[in-house]
């Protein structure tokens, strides 16, 4: 089911900054409405703690999408993923995007700010928005198993 409004939260440790802020100009040139959760400086921050206010907020189904972005996006992602109905995968590749889409209804999109070219961020990112969930019937039972673990 295709979203019709173009809003999605961004937040990242000092790792994850430069990118965050790219993404941050490259979405808003494309008429997303980003809300920035920090971080707002390079300033050494755990990732763990710019976690907590878009995890939430997708959590109580305030946002309903994100990217997060740490040093490696494993900790990050780790981090959301505690959260009951967030859905985070770490994307490398046009297939990750794709699939963490169809098959898991992926609701965050998390980088490596120190390990992918920003321009290639951005791609993944437009072909992991613009992929919809495949609700078939497997599909939707294992992502509404995923909603009955965690906070």
């Amino acid at each position: 089911m295709k979203e019709n409004k173009k809003e999605i939260i961004i937040s990242s440790d000092h790792a994850g900054y430069r990118l965050k802020e790219f993404l941050k100009v490259k979405l808003q040139k494309d008429g997303f409405k980003v809300v920035d959760l920090g971080t707002y400086n390079m300033k050494a921050i755990d990732y763990p703690d710019v976690v907590i206010k878009g995890a939430e907020g997708i959590s109580s189904g305030k946002y309903s999408r994100g990217i997060f972005i740490c040093g490696s996006g494993i900790g990050i992602a780790i981090a959301a993923n505690r959260y009951k109905k967030v859905r985070a995968a770490v994307i490398w590749n046009k297939k990750t995007a794709i699939f963490s889409r169809r098959h898991n209804d992926t609701n965050v999109i998390v980088f490596a700010g120190r390990m992918i070219r920003f321009n290639r961020a951005y791609k993944l990112f437009k072909i992991w928005w613009d992929t919809d969930f495949e609700d078939e019937e497997r599909h939707v039972r294992r992502v509404n198993k995923l909603g009955k673990i965690g906070k």
